[in-house]
């Protein structure tokens, strides 16, 4: 397998790092090239000081023209609007594309533009992009052009709520998903919010009952299951670095609570990465790895499921990385032991 030569485009937040250090340790990929407005000339080490000496590509001004000669995949780091005109012009150039991004990863057009209140500037490939959860669609991320990286919440939903609901095991009109997420799942600009001492000893709930993420986790269940699912879902922040925590509230179809447990063992049997667990899992016990914990309790009438994530491995970059190794017939795991 010859070297696979990444760029990543914007360059300067903590999941272009994320990136950046994982490929360190690939042995198939490396990072080629890296593109910022604002820090164009400068290694990528000095806008992320842990690189040095590991990764001092030189970060450049975008031009798809540039990238197609250069790269064999872009990973694109940059905010929604902006990123599906980005996208564009690389598809164009016969660059493949991971976008990180929510401009391509839900059903409908509509939908989108009211979530996300822009127009969409490629509106033809909303719904025809393969959505980046390999556990679920990795024969459409193997051909793509594009693969649409989901949203860190919504893969610590999807990931548990998905098969159950395949499989008839609970119901889909009472879903209540209640997540928690360090600090770097707001990005790494300035922000109020996310100041220290805003953020420090404080738990917070945020966008409660308009969270972008939540028409996301809606879409891709339905896409999987092929149930239309109604749920509550409510973020918070909480004073820690990185990883998610969600607790879901669901009502079961039946009373053997091991019959959800035996629906995700045999789904993900052989995944590489998602783990039906008998302890309650925790945001440490996944910190820095692509892997995903789960396991269910029974409580009264309902059942609850845990899930810890890494949001900025499994949830962003990690996936990433192993949609890539999808894309290029590699093991889903290289890079990501």
């Amino acid at each position: 397998m010859k070297n696979i030569r990444v760029g990543i485009i914007g360059a300067t937040g903590y999941t272009a790092l994320e990136v950046a250090r994982l490929l360190q340790g690939h042995g198939n990929a490396s990072v080629v090239t890296a593109t910022s407005r604002a820090h164009a000339g400068e290694a990528l080490s000095t806008v992320h000081p842990s690189l040095s000496g590991r990764c001092d590509v030189t970060i450049e001004t975008f031009s798809a023209e540039r990238f197609s000669e250069k790269c064999d995949i872009a990973m694109c780091c940059l905010p929604h609007g902006a990123s599906a005109e980005t996208v564009q012009q690389l598809v164009q150039h016969g660059v493949r594309v991971i976008d990180f991004s929510a401009d391509f990863r839900l059903s409908d057009v509509d939908i989108y533009q009211h979530w996300y209140e822009v127009q969409h500037p490629w509106p033809e490939r909303v719904g025809s992009t393969a959505y980046g959860m390999p556990e679920f669609f990795a024969d459409e991320i193997r051909t793509a052009d594009i693969v649409a990286n989901p949203g860190c919440y919504p893969t610590s939903a999807i990931l548990p709520l998905a098969p159950l609901l395949e499989a008839g095991l609970i119901e889909a009109d009472d879903i209540i998903i209640d997540s928690k997420s360090g600090v770097s799942g707001a990005g790494r600009g300035a922000k109020v919010a996310t100041l220290y001492c805003e953020t420090n000893e404080a738990i917070s709930a945020y966008a409660v009952g308009c969270h972008r993420h939540q028409p996301e986790i809606d879409d891709i269940v339905q896409r999987v299951s092929g149930k239309s699912i109604q749920c509550l879902f409510t973020p918070h922040l909480t004073p820690m670095d990185r990883g998610i925590l969600s607790t879901i509230y669901v009502r079961p179809t039946s009373d053997k609570l091991e019959e959800i447990m035996q629906c995700w063992q045999e789904k993900f049997n052989h995944s590489a990465f998602v783990h039906p667990v008998s302890h309650l899992p925790s945001t440490k016990h996944v910190a820095g790895t692509n892997h995903v914990q789960m396991t269910a309790r029974a409580a009264g009438s309902r059942a609850i499921l845990v899930c810890a994530i890494d949001n900025l491995a499994k949830g962003a970059s990690g996936a990433a990385v192993q949609n890539m190794n999808v894309m290029f017939g590699l093991e889903q795991n290289t890079g990501l032991i």
